[in-house]
């Protein structure tokens, strides 16, 4: 299904290979994955962000995919800086996970920190993971090398122990410099992998880079191939439903993904792309919109300037998203809402924003002050 969200080619047969090294995180000495058959090849990424003098007009730009590989994840390096030590956490160790490659198309790390955040919604909207970094649920490692305008592409460096977006974009634009003052003063870039401190925004060796001849691919003799069908009636006959994946089933249960989420916000209900670009962006906010346009027939540029202006600005200010705060669509849309677009002669529509979001309405019409650790306070 993410193959196909990203416009890949699906190969119908796709083979395992063992991937030998030797570190302490892999017991086995050796990683399954698809190096030379992966599932899925040659998609494309589009992602946008915002630019521009003012940041607010809207970027698009696109990425190539190189491959989606099914493979073994390894265990996890824990640094002890205060005992000079590193532990070894094997509890995911073997478990089967998903791996993108992207080809070199993006030149920043705004570029890239934009296309990790669409590459979350798009995840997200499919039900493949919830794309949470900071809990591991999605983990991005970075490769960066510069070159000089005209010369081939440069070494290049890995960056791992990244767990946000912003901090990809962080550390990619600190090894972009870091690697133009080492060639700047004469120096050469090393073939190694670099963890990121956050709190330093600086990247630090881990460990100089195999190179691709140490890894002595082979086939993977205990797992078959991977089969993949077009329709039911090229599938083998015999075969429980069940256990045949067929292309055109998963084409149907494709969901809306956000570049078309984005689109038809814009068609349907004739607002900027900048602001589609921020409902769709930002966590609950757009069903959250159109809940608001359907329960109080307003009209859509009045529902956007309150929600950009009033709503986003008090949820920034407690760093809320819709979700986590106490907004109820259900029950306190149809009173609130109404008060904050129709009627401002006692109160402005900015506190009872501020009342909607701290005291949602019950089923029962009543107020309820609700406790807890997303509570607002003023």
């Amino acid at each position: 299904m993410t193959g196909l969200a990203l416009n890949c080619t699906i190969n119908r047969k796709s083979l395992f290979d063992r991937k030998h090294y030797f570190y302490a995180d892999l017991p086995a000495g050796y990683q399954i994955t698809q190096q030379r058959l992966p599932i899925a090849v040659d998609g494309t990424l589009t992602y946008s962000h915002l630019g521009g003098r003012k940041r607010n007009a809207v970027v698009t730009k696109s990425v190539r995919i190189k491959q989606i590989q099914l493979e073994q994840d390894s265990g996890k390096s824990l640094h002890d800086d205060y005992r000079n030590q590193t532990l070894i956490d094997l509890n995911r160790a073997g478990v089967g996970l998903m791996e993108l490659v992207m080809e070199p198309d993006m030149s920043c790390g705004e570029e890239a920190a934009a296309a990790v955040r669409e590459m979350q919604l798009i995840l997200q909207a499919l039900g493949t993971c919830q794309g949470n970094m900071a809990e591991g649920q999605l983990r991005v490692d970075a490769n960066v090398s510069v070159h000089r305008p005209g010369d081939p592409w440069g070494i290049r460096t890995e960056v791992k122990n990244i767990n946000s977006a912003r901090n990809l974009a962080r550390a990619i634009d600190y090894e972009i410099q870091r690697q133009m003052f080492v060639l700047e003063s004469g120096g050469t870039v090393q073939n190694e992998t670099r963890s990121f401190d956050g709190k330093t925004g600086h990247t630090i060796p881990m460990r100089d880079k195999e190179g691709l001849q140490d890894y002595r691919f082979m086939p993977e003799p205990n797992l078959p191939p991977l089969m993949v069908y077009e329709a039911c009636s090229t599938a083998p006959p015999g075969v429980a439903p069940s256990q045949v994946v067929v292309l055109e089933e998963v084409r149907e249960r494709l969901p809306e993904l956000p570049s078309v989420r984005r689109q038809r916000l814009v068609e349907t209900y004739g607002i900027l792309p900048e602001h589609s670009f921020t409902l769709v962006n930002e966590d609950g906010l757009m069903d959250y919109f159109e809940a608001v346009i359907r329960e109080t027939k307003a009209g859509p540029r009045k529902v956007i300037g309150w929600v950009m202006n009033e709503l986003q600005g008090l949820l920034h200010q407690q760093n809320l998203s819709v979700s986590q705060s106490h907004i109820s669509v259900h029950n306190s849309v149809s009173v609130y809402v109404t008060v904050c677009l129709w009627l401002s002669v006692c109160l402005t529509r900015g506190f009872v924003t501020a009342l909607m979001i701290m005291c949602p309405v019950g089923g029962n019409g009543l107020s309820q002050r609700e406790t807890g650790p997303n509570s607002l306070s003023l």
